[in-house]
């Protein structure tokens, strides 16, 4: 087992595993316990009591930080050329049809989120095993096929993001960089909760939010009450 660092134990000692911090407490101890050369980024692990087995009770949403990820996402817009202005004015990385169609079949993968339109789909089912497996695949459920390219590529670049309840009942989601100040992280967390608490489905009994924690990369991580606030 590898040994910790000097402020690696520093950092564990500040965070009590058997306490429930607030939201706004584990918002300002989470950039205490940072002490990275780099701007970490700031998770949240939340466990939910539903069983993603079961169709009726998949959480799966979209929410738009207030304060952004702090990260500079890069768009691929696989758009006809009469919506290629409205994806380069919103700020896109990458449009184009045809040759980015092309250079994703030869392994090219380097964007972070792909904005499509409906009559394009059919084109990018045949690369399913590319960009399936690397979160990459359009989805009119997280507004990512649209024929709104305008706006789908605005909401990407000014914080939306996309969550989904994974195998073991967990949501896991960044919400922002350890250079924020702790009221941003509040925020940025507080508008993700509530739109979990939103996403409950009817078919769910008993506890549906059991625990929360909120970490930065290469930190403990801290318990945080379900309870907003």
């Amino acid at each position: 087992m590898a040994r910790l660092t000097k402020k690696q134990k520093e950092a564990r000692a500040k965070v009590d595993p058997k306490n429930l911090y607030t939201l706004k407490e584990a918002s300002a101890l989470v950039k205490d316990i940072t002490n990275t050369k780099f701007d970490a980024s700031i998770d949240m692990a939340i466990r939910l009591g539903v069983d993603p087995k079961k169709a009726n009770q998949m959480v799966r949403g979209v929410v738009t930080l207030p304060h952004g990820t702090g990260k500079n996402v890069r768009v691929l817009a696989l758009v006809t050329p009469d919506k290629e202005a409205d994806a380069k004015e919103a700020g896109a990385d990458f449009v184009g049809l045809d040759e980015y169609l092309q250079k994703i079949k030869d392994g090219w993968t380097d964007v972070d989120v792909i904005v499509t339109m409906p009559s394009v789909m059919g084109k990018l089912g045949p690369l399913g095993r590319v960009l399936g497996p690397r979160g990459l695949m359009p989805n009119p459920k997280t507004g990512t096929v649209t024929m709104d390219v305008k706006k789908a590529v605005a909401d990407v670049k000014g914080g939306k993001i996309d969550f989904k309840v994974d195998k073991t009942g967990i949501i896991h989601a960044a919400i922002g960089k350890a250079s924020f100040a702790p009221e941003k992280i509040y925020e940025n967390a507080d508008e993700l909760l509530k739109t979990i608490m939103k996403l409950k489905p009817s078919t769910t009994k008993g506890v549906y939010v059991k625990s929360v924690f909120m970490s930065s990369t290469m930190s403990p991580s801290i318990p945080v009450d379900a309870k907003l606030g």
